[in-house]
């Protein structure tokens, strides 16, 4: 196990205990949420923990990097701060995208998640639906219960970032979509248009992340600014290399359902845009009639991914990440004084982006 593989594990645990402090595994008349949102007439425990603490817990505790968290706590420490001090604020970003995970899966008709069948497929979609909803909004409860203590200045960014960012997710999400069902003319997309895709859905809680922890730790506005382009950069790389380990390794697409989901799913990843815009016509005619067909079937994909291959699509998009954050790196390396911790995040990065799994 690599040094960062064990950092991970370690903040993992106590990501858990900190997000299990405000949405508890059983609620409780105590519980943080009836702090700040009081019920009128009835907690009505028992149809709370069925329909919104179970299916939340049952899916976190199928693991998970926790890697979004994990970044914010370097951060908070690269800044010259104490994380321990700002641990509550995890829950944020890594509840939020574990919410994001419930619906889009929905919305992908995926039957597994992390080696199991999809919550929508194990509570029923409406509870997925209402849970993953619920896990967008929920992680905010450290925000509310800590406004006294924290500057009006800097409350009124933390609830704005969110916001934003909110918005930004659900945009790249529409695109996405939009690509995969046929609603936009997908075979004419370019770079461009798939990073500013990837900045919206998985850069932003990236982003996200890094800006809550400049905030809290005092950062200026450049700062703060600049953190969260390098960490919206590390969103996209880790999606480049998500997209990657999709095609080439058995143990990652065993979680997904088999390897090549990315192709059933008819998806335009960064690898599929330079086969399209390298490819001879008959390969690319081919290409895209395979993502068009939305098959499961694994010749078919295999098919797909041997065209892929063809033109070095997975070993150029393994140059593009690694470029990406190889220039993101050095734009906020002089924004951190020499410590431990800027050490470990410089590992930290280099880990995601070529991780195996």
């Amino acid at each position: 196990m690599s040094g960062i593989d064990s950092l991970l594990e370690e903040k993992a645990k106590i990501i858990d205990e900190v997000i299990e402090k405000y949405i508890p595994r059983k609620f409780k008349k105590n519980s943080a949420v009836f702090k700040v949102n009081l019920p009128r007439f009835s907690y009505n425990l028992e149809a709370l923990n069925e329909a919104i603490a179970k299916p939340i817990w049952e899916f976190l505790d199928r693991g998970g990097k926790r890697w979004r968290p994990a970044m914010f706590l370097l951060i908070c420490e690269a800044l010259g701060k104490n994380p321990k001090d700002f641990l509550d604020y995890v829950t944020i970003p890594e509840v939020v995208h574990n919410g994001t995970l419930l619906v889009d899966d929905l919305e992908d008709s995926s039957e597994s998640r992390r080696g199991k069948p999809c919550t929508y497929l194990v509570f029923g979609v409406d509870i997925a639906v209402n849970a993953g909803n619920a896990m967008y909004y929920l992680p905010l409860l450290p925000l509310m219960m800590n406004e006294e203590k924290l500057h009006p200045k800097d409350l009124s960014k933390l609830y704005r970032v969110y916001s934003e960012e909110m918005i930004n997710l659900h945009f790249g999400q529409a695109m996405d979509i939009a690509w995969h069902k046929g609603l936009a003319n997908a075979d004419e997309i370019d770079e461009k248009d798939y990073l500013q895709m990837c900045a919206y859905k998985t850069g932003t809680l990236a982003r996200m992340a890094a800006k809550l922890a400049a905030i809290l730790a005092g950062a200026d506005s450049g700062s703060i600014d600049k953190l969260g382009h390098f960490a919206e950069t590390i969103g996209v790389a880790f999606q480049i290399q998500d997209d990657i380990l999709d095609l080439t390794s058995s143990e990652f697409a065993k979680g997904k359902g088999g390897r090549g989901m990315d192709i059933t799913e008819g998806k335009r990843t960064l690898m599929v845009i330079h086969t399209l815009r390298k490819a001879q016509l008959p390969d690319r005619k081919r290409l895209i009639a395979i993502l068009d067909m939305h098959t499961d079937k694994q010749e078919l994909r295999d098919e797909a991914i041997r065209i892929l291959e063809k033109y070095r699509a997975i070993q150029y998009a393994k140059r593009y990440a690694k470029n990406m954050v190889k220039q993101s790196w050095n734009e906020i390396s002089g924004l951190l004084k020499p410590s431990d911790a800027k050490n470990k995040l410089q590992m930290f990065v280099q880990y995601l982006v070529e991780r195996s799994t």
